[in-house]
C-alpha cells in the first residue's frame, strides 16, 4: 500500500497558515466582560502580531488583564473574544475564541500597511 504523501502536505500546509503570525504594531481596545455581557470597562494596548488564531498584545505590565474579554483593532469595529494564554510582563499571548476567517485578516493586515505608507 503506497503512502499518499498529498494528503499530508496539504494538512500541513494549512496548518502552517493558521499559526504564520503577521506583524501589525496597531493599536487596539481590551474590552472587559462584565455582568450580562456588559462591555463598559476597557483599556488601550498595542497588536504587536495577529494570526487566524491568535495575537500578541503589549499592555502596562501594572494592568490586570481577564483571562477572558473582547479585542477590538483600531479602524475596525468588530470584537474578537480572545482567552489569555500567556503573560509575561507587558507581553501578553492571546488565543482567538474561534479562528477568525481568513477574509478579515487580510484587511487588517491590508488596513495596516495602508496607514503606515
Amino acid at each position: 500500500m503506497p503512502l499518499n504523501m498529498d494528503q499530508d502536505t496539504k494538512t500541513n500546509g494549512s496548518r502552517e497558515h493558521a499559526f504564520e503570525k503577521f506583524s501589525i504594531d496597531r493599536p487596539g481596545k481590551i474590552i472587559f466582560v462584565g455582568h450580562h455581557l456588559s462591555t463598559k470597562t476597557s483599556f488601550r494596548c498595542l497588536i504587536r502580531s495577529i494570526s487566524l488564531h491568535g495575537a500578541e498584545l503589549e499592555v502596562s505590565p501594572h494592568l490586570p488583564v481577564p483571562n477572558n474579554f473582547f479585542l477590538e483593532i483600531l479602524g475596525i469595529h468588530d470584537d474578537i473574544g480572545c482567552t489569555v494564554i500567556r503573560r509575561e510582563e507587558e507581553k501578553v499571548t492571546v488565543g482567538f475564541n474561534m479562528l477568525i476567517d481568513a477574509e478579515f485578516l487580510h484587511h487588517v493586515i491590508r488596513l495596516n500597511f495602508e496607514t503606515s505608507h
